[in-house]
């Protein structure tokens, strides 16, 4: 191994980033980082530095340019046609003319989709006659050191969950240019593509499609991991079978590894963060719960409560904003569930549920109630839910704007009404005008004073309107 001065040098740290070292230097470096806290502090804070995310961001951008269809998640579809959005030059020769290529022992015959950091391909493995779904590290991430520790971290956190409502690792080649990992190919959609066709789901849906991603959760943190990256992207749900599925553990940290999650380093998706995740504070097994209260608002309001025109405005209401209650979209969703997700969203950790196993048995016996409101009763946790007072209403808005809308109607017909000896003409041309009942409102009066002041109101209720909308 390096001394250590040598290996804390950060120019070598930045050179391990952007893979400039050898081989041989490389793996000295891998072993050094597994014993140095101080360098994988400062690894990480390399890795976020502004210049190096400007140019991942410039490199993805570029290519998302020229590929209209960019995958969120494994299960969506790959470009018009099944034309690959990025080149396959990294695959092998097939004697198969039917197939795109070969990796390794898998015949390649489409690509599924294509995100941030990999390709999907479906595969056929012959050995063991089946279909796979083939991740390949993104040519771009492949250059990067960094890029591939954190691909094989995710096949080694997602194989040591063994769970039904988890996409089963098969294997890893971490050797291979780029890297790849093999998993059980899904038949199916996400739910954000499920979300984009159907919009807002049914409640039982909802309450089942949550109550399979809190299982899959509750087995990844029975293993110490945290995923940090729950979204409809990566959630899957399998056709023909009401199956939900978790994949994507590309962000997957042992909750008891402070130097990564003390870092500083915000990672993830911001519409479905936690507060202590935008902040870049330490995370536990909680900040998964905060993410899938926000897929459960999102999946019966057809939107994630946090949206704004960037994501550093999203973080921020992330941190600081309370979710415009759900009723209010959606006045079909039970006032017991509104709480419940609420409290899946409380800004503290410490005032969410305690672990995920608790969520999924509450959603379990919440479905079917809801399936059968005569024979199961509401469990008595979501009872206590549904006896708290309802959270404030933005609807006030517009009782209040209503309020000054009859306020000013009633003050200018009063104005109107009110005689005014100045109004009454004495010339032959306005005579007419005389005999006008007083206060009667003409169409120069309309002109010259209730239509500004009605187009005020109208305005100043529009605006108010659009400030609810969020």
């Amino acid at each position: 191994m390096l001394a250590r001065t040598s290996n804390c040098d950060q120019e070598r740290l930045r050179k391990s980033l952007d893979g400039g070292l050898p081989e041989a230097t490389e793996r000295e470096m891998a072993q050094h980082l597994e014993t140095c806290a101080t360098c994988r502090q400062q690894m990480e804070r390399l890795a976020a530095d502004e210049n190096w995310w400007m140019e991942t961001r410039e490199a993805l951008s570029a290519i998302a340019a020229d590929h209209d269809d960019v995958w969120d998640g494994f299960g969506s579809q790959a470009g018009q046609g099944g034309v690959p959005s990025v080149p396959l030059d990294f695959l092998a020769p097939s004697a198969n003319p039917a197939m795109l290529g070969r990796l390794g022992e898998f015949e390649i015959l489409e690509e599924i989709g294509c995100g941030g950091m990999g390709i999907v391909l479906k595969g056929y493995d012959q050995e063991l006659n089946r279909y796979v779904a083939v991740k390949v590290l993104h040519p771009f991430c492949a250059t990067s050191a960094a890029g591939r520790r954190r691909f094989v971290r995710e096949a080694q956190a997602a194989a040591a969950i063994v769970h039904q409502h988890v996409v089963a690792i098969h294997s890893v080649d971490a050797n291979h240019h780029p890297p790849y990992l093999v998993m059980a190919f899904v038949p199916g959609e996400s739910l954000q593509q499920r979300l984009h066709r159907h919009g807002p789901l049914e409640l039982v849906d909802a309450l089942r499609i949550g109550q399979q991603v809190a299982e899959g959760l509750a087995a990844a943190h029975a293993q110490g991991l945290v995923h940090r990256d729950i979204k409809p992207g990566n959630i899957l749900l399998e056709r023909n079978v009401e199956r939900v599925l978790l994949t994507d553990f590309g962000l997957a940290r042992a909750a008891d590894d402070a130097s990564l999650t003390r870092s500083g380093v915000i990672a993830g998706t911001p519409q479905y963060m936690s507060p202590e995740q935008a902040r870049g504070d330490q995370v536990d097994h909680r900040t998964d719960l905060f993410s899938l209260g926000t897929v459960l608002y999102t999946m019966l309001a057809g939107h994630s409560p946090f949206r704004a025109e960037s994501a550093m405005g999203v973080l921020r209401r992330v941190c600081e904003d309370t979710p415009r209650p759900l009723r209010e979209v959606n006045p079909h969703v039970p006032q017991w569930l509104e709480a419940f997700i609420a409290q899946l969203q409380a800004k503290s950790a410490a005032d969410r549920f305690e672990n995920a196993a608790q969520v999924a048995t509450l959603l379990k016996q919440a479905l079917a109630h809801v399936q059968q409101p005569t024979l199961v009763p509401l469990p008595e946790e979501l009872v206590a839910l549904n006896k708290r007072p309802e959270p404030p209403r933005r609807k006030w808005w517009f009782r209040f704007a209503g309020v000054l809308l009859f306020v000013g109607a009633v003050l200018l017909v009063s104005h109107f009404l009110t005689p005014n000896a100045d109004r009454h003409e004495t010339t032959d041309d306005n005579s007419s005008r005389e005999s006008l009942p007083q206060g009667l409102i003409t169409a120069e009066s309309w002109d010259d004073g209730v239509q500004p002041e009605v187009e005020q109101i109208r305005e100043a209720l529009r605006q108010w309107e659009a400030d609810a909308e969020f």
